[in-house]
This record gives structure tokens, sequence and C-alpha cells, in this order.
């Protein structure tokens, strides 16, 4: 099965959508559960970090019941990062299909995301790489590495800044 750029760009900017709207049933819908979501840190040399596992990452989740947790601390108030609620406006662009085999395929793209709390206005950007299986009928997400290039930040950075 393949799919075509225009539907590929849809589900991309639906999660975005789905962020900024807070809807995280249907946002943690769009992943499998054996997702790998990592967001590498920079080391002293300006390198992004190589492995989640040996050294130190801004967010990782090996599997969705890590973001199934997160989303639980944001809807129950136990979440620090996010009282007040947090206002985001995210915007993608250059999303390319960079391999595409079988029922999987890989996606890069850029993403930029105005946020709002405090009444303070945050700035975060970066690129995203996505493995999408599209052996389902709609695409699911099951490999996510999301790398910020504003990792300079006054504040947490959540699962919805990206």
């Amino acid at each position: 099965m393949s799919i075509s750029y225009e539907n590929l760009c849809a589900f991309l900017y639906r999660e975005a959508r789905l962020l900024d709207e807070r809807d995280w049933d249907s946002w943690l819908a769009l992943y499998d559960e054996n997702v790998s979501f990592w967001m590498p840190s920079w080391d002293d040399d300006g390198e992004l970090t190589d492995d989640p596992q040996t050294t130190i990452s801004l967010i990782y989740y090996p599997r969705r019941a890590g973001l199934e947790d997160r989303i639980f601390r944001i809807r129950t108030d136990r979440s620090s990062a996010t009282i007040p609620d947090t206002r985001t406006a995210h915007n993608l662009s250059n999303i390319e299909i960079v391999e595409q085999n079988g029922n999987e395929v890989k996606v890069r793209f850029n993403w930029h995301t105005a946020s709002v709390r405090y009444n303070h206005t945050d700035q975060f950007y970066g690129t995203s790489f996505y493995t999408l299986d599209l052996s389902r009928g709609t695409p699911i997400i099951t490999d996510k590495k999301v790398v910020l290039k504003t990792d300079y930040i006054r504040h947490v950075i959540d699962i919805y800044h990206i």
C-alpha cells in the first residue's frame, strides 16, 4: 500500500490540529502501541545524542503507554508544566516522503509551534522524522523522532509543543 503526498500532508496536519485542540484521545489513536517517541538533546559539542538508552534525551517514551501516562497527568492537573493551560498553534513545512517500502513510509518535515502561557509567547521549531505503518487503512505512527532546534528554553517543554 502507498500513500499520496496529499493524504500524507492531511494526516500530518490532522495530528497538529489535534494537539492544538487538545483532543488527546484522537491524538493518541494516531500512535501504535509500540511507538518510540524520542526527542534527543544536544551535547556540549553541539551534536545530537544518539541513543535514548544511554544518553540524555529531552523526551523519550519507548511505548505509547508513556504518552498515555503523560496525557493522564495533563488531564488530571497532575502536571505543573500544563497549569495553566498552554495555547499552541502548529505549522508544518517542507514535508518530504524520504522512503517508501511496502506498508512503511518514512517522512521528514519541519515544524514551528507558537505557544502562549502566562501571557508570554514562546516559539519552538525543529525537524521531525516519522515512520508510518500504512497496513491498517489509515496511517499509524510507529516511530517519531523530533529534533528541537530551539533548545535554549525558559521552561519545561512538553509533547504538545512539538
